[in-house]
């Protein structure tokens, strides 16, 4: 035989050999990019998951707020938590809520007291109700933001219903939040298309003995007196349209399963259920309840793993063209290599960051202080105050958490910071600018850079007690600029070297905002101006 025909021979073989390596290579390409798809879906319902666990925190948050304000005066609870919801318009930052109520505690058979309470709190005569065989009760005497519709839940002894009652004596034992079961709420009776519901309840404990001039006091086994209940109730429609909005369109189906066993009710269900449904677990404070979520990708989930399939058997016929695999899989690794690198860097940045801020957290604690001590005529007085104002950092801080919504408002991050550093009402309303929504990174840049200037302000600045702040911000083109100026310090600010504060904000604006920044300081002057691209966000 010719070497020709050897050589055309081995020439085939290894064709065929390459050939085979391309097939099998595909068949693995095909298998990685099904379960590809699979783990994306995952992860975007974790994500869902995420979102509708940390609402229900901020919702748990104001409902610890408002027992807060509660057990610092019982008395005035009507006007106090009026002001208190109107001010922080939860059914605008959170909504979801049906409202906020409070069940006080009753004697069976004296209703006389709450009964009063109800009509300071509205004006009109309402009756406790309904007739119940409980040795107490808790009737609902205050409702907030206050409807005709969720008029139809005052009066209403919760203790009377075991539903209800099972979730109220968990909360009243451990002190913690407790979810009821599914129930329908009283509300209900007035709407046209009546939703399945649930209550988060806190209870407020007595603080003085039952002989003082204070509320009712309940008392039970093994369990500390007990005045009141502060509660939500949530409609479970509605509060997953809150929470959801517009991604509730891009799913194909989901189901909200109230447990986690096969006898658990579903309570909300959208669209229709696929074959490739994720399951989730949702906390409702201190219930387990399960997602079943659908995105109904069968062309994705399948089509693109079958066209990887045929475009490796047509690149089979085509082996020669392996060395540009090879390239393309050198290059790859090298991208991965240098993202690593790169993240490698943004961890140390972060590390050191973190025990930057843990400095100034004390500091600033340390100046609301001092701040809070100057206003205050009287030991009581500086106690109500200071922990109202470290009440406040703390739902700052929970609130500026990203994922929890789309985006945030500008003005909202700045007016929070500096309502905790004890700004007045007069250079809160100067601090003005147009409506700017901000996404995650951007959102969580300018509120550590806003963070910066305070906590700067308060050591040495116009916050300190001399001088004053000017802030706003507008658009100029294609562009946010935000200008912070501080005038007739004690002194003109020495900003010739960056502190390690000011780099890493410096790198947040650089990095995440794709922005830039400038400082200036001349006669007892300190400017600074933030620019970024105005990327058009809204809710």
């Amino acid at each position: 035989m010719r070497p020709s025909t050897w050589a055309d021979r081995l020439l085939a073989l290894l064709v065929r050999f390459v050939g085979l390596v391309i097939l099998l290579a595909t068949l693995a390409a095909a298998t990685a990019s099904f379960l590809y798809n699979e783990s994306d879906e995952e992860d975007q319902a974790a994500r869902i998951a995420a979102q509708f666990n940390l609402r229900l925190r901020d919702h748990v948050a104001i409902l610890e707020g408002v027992r807060a304000l509660y057990q610092s005066d019982a008395a005035a609870s009507g006007p106090g938590i009026r002001a208190y919801l109107a001010a922080l318009q939860p059914q605008v930052h959170s909504p979801g809520m049906e409202g906020i109520g409070i069940a006080a505690a009753m004697r069976a058979g004296e209703p006389a007291a709450v009964e009063a309470r109800l009509k300071e709190n509205y004006g009109t005569d309402i009756r406790v109700w309904p007739a119940t065989d409980q040795p107490i009760g808790f009737p609902v005497i205050l409702v907030e933001p206050y409807t005709p519709r969720r008029h139809l839940a005052l009066g209403l002894d919760m203790y009377s219903e075991p539903v209800r009652r099972q979730a109220m004596r968990r909360a009243w034992q451990t002190g913690r939040p407790a979810a009821s079961g599914i129930v329908q709420l009283a509300q209900e009776e007035a709407a046209t298309v009546k939703q399945p519901g649930f209550l988060i309840y806190l209870p407020v404990y007595a603080r003085e003995p039952a002989g003082a001039t204070r509320p009712t006091i309940a008392t039970a086994p093994r369990t500390r007196p007990i005045e009141a209940f502060i509660y939500a109730p949530f409609r479970v429609n509605d509060m997953m349209a809150a929470i959801l909005g517009s991604r509730l369109d891009r799913i194909d189906g989901l189901e909200i399963i109230a447990g986690d066993g096969p006898s658990a009710k579903v309570v909300f269900r959208h669209g229709k259920m696929g074959w490739d449904a994720h399951e989730q677990v949702l906390r409702i404070a201190d219930r387990q309840w399960t997602m079943r979520i659908s995105y109904g990708r069968l062309l994705e989930r399948l089509g693109r793993p079958l066209a990887i399939l045929l475009f490796g058997l047509a690149l089979a016929a085509l082996a020669t063209q392996l060395h540009r695999v090879q390239q393309r899989r050198v290059g790859e690794a090298q991208a991965l290599a240098e993202e690593k690198e790169r993240h490698a860097e943004d961890r140390e940045l972060m590390i050191g960051e973190m025990a930057h801020r843990m400095k100034n957290a004390f500091a600033r604690i340390g100046a609301l202080a001092r701040i809070t001590l100057r206003e205050s005529a009287s030991l009581d007085e500086f106690e109500v105050k200071f922990d109202g104002r470290m009440r406040a950092l703390s739902d700052a801080k929970q609130m500026l958490v990203t994922g929890a919504v789309d985006s945030v408002e500008l003005g909202r991050i700045v007016h929070r910071e500096l309502e905790i550093a004890g700004v007045s009402a007069e250079r809160l309303a100067a601090a003005t600018g147009p409506e700017v929504r901000l996404d995650d990174e951007g959102a969580q840049a300018i509120s550590l850079a806003i963070h910066e200037f305070v906590t700067n302000s308060i050591k040495y600045g116009a916050l300190s007690g001399r001088g004053e702040l000017e802030i706003e911000w507008h658009r100029d083109g294609g562009d946010i600029e935000l200008n912070w100026i501080e005038s007739g310090l004690a002194d003109t600010p020495r900003i010739e070297s960056e502190s390690f504060g000011t780099q890493f904000i410096r790198t947040l604006i650089e990095r995440q905002l794709k922005g830039s920044w400038n400082r200036s300081a001349v006669d007892k002057r300190l400017a600074i101006v933030i620019r970024w691209p105005d990327d058009g966000i809204s809710d």
